[in-house]
């Protein structure tokens, strides 16, 4: 039995290790990537501007890519398919772009294949398989373990190599307020892919869809995609920071300017929506977000917040701290 290799925590904390590459600069990483989307939708467009950024080492939304040589395949298409494809997209293309249209199955040798694509062309950077139903074998056994089982050997493969594997997927037509609950199988693939991404439509007509990014390497983000002249064009791109600050009610911004010319306030929430003139909030439900954001947002902004029982109803006490200057967050 091969014995365990451990590394201690001193070595963690002083020894620079390498860090994960980055094929795509902020968006994708080298390890295994789920791309999902509903059928149709417009994946294949999206995975050939990206193959051709890479190969030619051309930005994808303004974002450095690592050029080098790219592997898409095409199990779902075929080569005059692609051919016209690529005479819509492009006028020029790189020699570093190779495509497949047939590969074995995950269980009858697709990794001794990718082996040997990767003897031939050493500096790859990028290898899409587009689907991933077209490399697996159907089984009977436990749902989990076959979805585990299929994935890891993608992403054994893609570690071993310090490439990007990026295997495209669907996702089910189940409402959920979480997108990535939303993708096909078990948690098995979610859970093992270093980076999942989920491209979708409010409706099928529309040009215009939202890509949901989340990783281990990846910081959680969103872009807004509008697809013209058959290729995704970015419209907006939003950090998790920005979309937390989106988050906040905006009637907490107005209690950071009602609070610039006061130490302290107190009273009852009905009475603290008085006195900034609001109409439409509930006291019930400022209450509500004072409590949530009081660490975050109004800590960050020197607001402090207590609240208590008394006689004459719930008390809601409000300080900001002497000497701080009135260009707080203003949203």
């Amino acid at each position: 039995m091969q014995k365990l290799q451990t590394v201690d925590a001193d070595t963690l904390l002083y020894e620079p290790l390498e860090k994960p590459r980055f094929v795509v600069d902020g968006l994708i990483p080298t390890g295994l990537i789920l791309f999902c989307g509903a059928q149709k939708i417009g994946k294949s467009w999206l995975m050939l501007k990206l193959c051709l950024c890479v190969s030619q080492g051309l930005p994808l939304w303004e974002m450095k890519t690592a050029e080098g040589d790219v592997l898409y395949l095409c199990l779902e298409d075929t080569f005059s398919r692609i051919q016209d494809r690529l005479f819509q997209v492009t006028d020029e293309a790189s020699g570093r772009l190779h495509f497949a249209v047939a590969s074995c199955k995950l269980s009858d040798g697709l990794i001794v294949q990718l082996e040997d694509y990767l003897k031939d062309y050493p500096d790859s950077r990028l290898i899409v398989i587009d689907t991933l139903q077209k490399v697996r074998t159907a089984s009977k056994d436990n749902a989990y373990a076959s979805d585990y089982g299929d994935i890891s050997l993608i992403k054994d493969f893609a570690d071993r190599h310090s490439l990007a594997v990026i295997v495209v997927h669907h996702i089910r037509k189940q409402n959920d307020s979480d997108v990535f609950n939303k993708v096909s199988g078990t948690t098995g693939l979610t859970g093992s892919a270093d980076t999942t991404f989920v491209l979708e439509k409010e409706n099928r007509a529309s040009d215009t869809a939202r890509l949901y990014v989340t990783g281990r390497d990846t910081p959680y983000q969103e872009f807004i995609l509008r697809f013209r002249d058959c290729s995704w064009e970015l419209v907006e791109r939003k950090t998790q920071e920005q979309l937390a600050k989106e988050a906040i009610p905006d009637v907490l911004f107005r209690l950071v300017k009602f609070m610039q010319d006061k130490t302290e306030w107190s009273g009852t929430a009905t009475e603290l929506i008085a006195a900034m003139g609001e109409t439409e909030t509930v006291p019930a439900v400022i209450t509500k977000w004072l409590n949530e954001y009081r660490t975050t947002f109004l800590s960050e902004n020197s607001i402090g917040y207590q609240y208590s029982r008394r006689k004459e109803g719930r008390q809601i006490a409000l300080t900001r701290k002497a000497g701080d200057s009135d260009d707080s967050n203003d949203g």
